[in-house]
């Protein structure tokens, strides 16, 4: 390389490196790749890698270290530099800070960013490919990205609003409680578990004055979640989410109308065989008790959103099947409270809690008896409107995140991704304001 203020600053500015010299810049046949020569400045050398605090230098360390940088159009590139390790008093030794890369990461910070900027707006093949580099890679690299945005940002500060769920991230029982601010719609926090554990630890993250602060919290009813709001932060207004109460007039409706079709198999003619294999005989359901199968969709839609023939369906049923029309109409009767919401939602909802008293439908009755235990939250929700639509939402999304993370080898890399596409502190590319 031609020695120069200009050629060192050209160089410094395509690997997208601070307070540097560059020494050398080579062209390595072998491993294709350009290979640039570094040192920190003087006042950014011998500092500690965590806290990056001056220290007395210990040792040389491994010597020379190579660091991944972006590729200069077609060909790969490196900065390498010495890593000398250095004695800290909060940590320990370490390896030294330098200015172009995180700690403990092999990978520029132009590279990090990229990559984490690539993970939140495109799909896993395409950042693989296009960064030349393993997808569990791309999770350590998330994880570093969002550790460095939680170190200069408080994502609990000034939560008054918030939505407590959980959701599925992998087979066998794999869940995430996330939390999500109704007021801005992000995404502040999440972690492993689903049990009154995981949520004392997000009250332990937010602190009990910022908990004193919280006036409503929205989550499916679940003793899990709510015994510690009651416990952590007293004076929130507790809110059931509708369509999870809704959810469990459904579950009811359904198994009326699972037993109802059974009923209609066991009578004559209500089934017909239609072969055996290994010894076993199958039969298909017919007459009354396929029209019964076939209505479940119909039973489960909105009145409004019924098609022709799914509304035929409902009328079959009103005429044959009076025991699962009264069951259809309690889970229409319970989503219509939370249509009107307010007074009028509390009075229909006294009307409809009378009615499954005497509705002589076993699941219902007991339905009635665990609406009356939750008529606290019932009752916030239709005064305040709150649900946890946005949580739901957020939760759709964390869905496709966590197929696009698979591969990932632990939930902290899908939580890291989760952060940055919902959390409202999107990585910026590097040279880009």
């Amino acid at each position: 390389m031609e020695n120069g203020v200009l050629g060192i600053r050209v160089w410094a500015g395509l690997f997208g490196v601070e307070g540097v010299v560059v020494e050398d810049v080579v062209f390595d046949p072998d491993e294709e790749l350009v290979v640039c020569s570094v040192r920190p400045w003087k006042r950014e050398q011998n500092r500690c890698g965590v806290c990056r605090r001056r220290c007395a230098r210990y040792d040389a360390g491994e010597g020379l270290r190579r660091w991944r940088a972006l590729d200069l159009g077609a060909v790969r590139a490196v900065l390498e530099a010495e890593a000398p390790r250095v004695r800290c008093e909060d940590h320990g030794v370490v390896v030294a800070s330098v200015p172009w890369a995180r700690h403990d990461a092999r990978h520029t910070r132009s590279f990090d960013d990229t990559v984490a900027w690539l993970a939140v707006a495109c799909s896993k093949s395409t950042v693989t490919v296009l960064m030349r580099t393993g997808w569990r890679t791309v999770g350590a690299i998330v994880k570093r990205v969002c550790a460095d945005v939680d170190a200069v940002t408080d994502r609990l500060d000034g939560l008054r609003r918030i939505g407590i769920d959980e959701i599925s991230y992998k087979k066998g029982q794999k869940y995430l409680t996330v939390v999500v601010d109704h007021d801005s719609g992000h995404l502040v926090w999440a972690e492993p578990g689903r049990n009154a554990a995981t949520v004392a630890k997000f009250f332990d993250a937010l602190g009990a004055d910022r908990g004193r602060r919280l006036t409503h919290v929205s989550a499916d009813g679940a003793h899990w979640i709510s015994s510690v709001v009651r416990e952590r932060a007293p004076q929130a207004v507790i809110c059931a989410d509708p369509f999870h109460v809704v959810s469990w007039a459904t579950k009811c409706l359904d198994d009326v109308r699972r037993e109802t079709w059974n009923i209609a198999r066991r009578a004559a003619g209500g089934t017909q065989q239609l072969g055996s294999r290994v010894g076993r005989d199958y039969n298909a359901s017919r007459g009354d008790a396929k029209t019964i199968q076939r209505a479940r969709w119909a039973l489960w839609k909105n009145p409004e959103d019924l098609t022709a023939k799914q509304t035929a369906q409902i009328a079959w049923i009103a005429t044959s099947s009076p025991r699962l029309h009264r069951a259809y109409l309690l889970k229409e009767g319970l989503r219509h409270v939370f249509k009107l919401g307010s007074e009028g939602g509390k009075q229909a909802l006294r009307t409809w809690l009378a009615w499954t008293s005497r509705c002589r439908i076993p699941v219902f009755v007991e339905l009635g008896r665990r609406i009356r235990r939750h008529l606290p939250a019932i009752h916030a929700t239709l005064d305040h409107g709150l649900t946890n639509a946005r949580i739901e939402s957020v939760n759709t999304k964390i869905r496709l995140i966590t197929r696009v993370a698979f591969g990932f080898k632990d939930p902290d890399a899908l939580i890291a991704l989760a952060m940055l596409a919902l959390g409202g502190y999107r990585p910026a590319l590097p040279g880009r304001n």
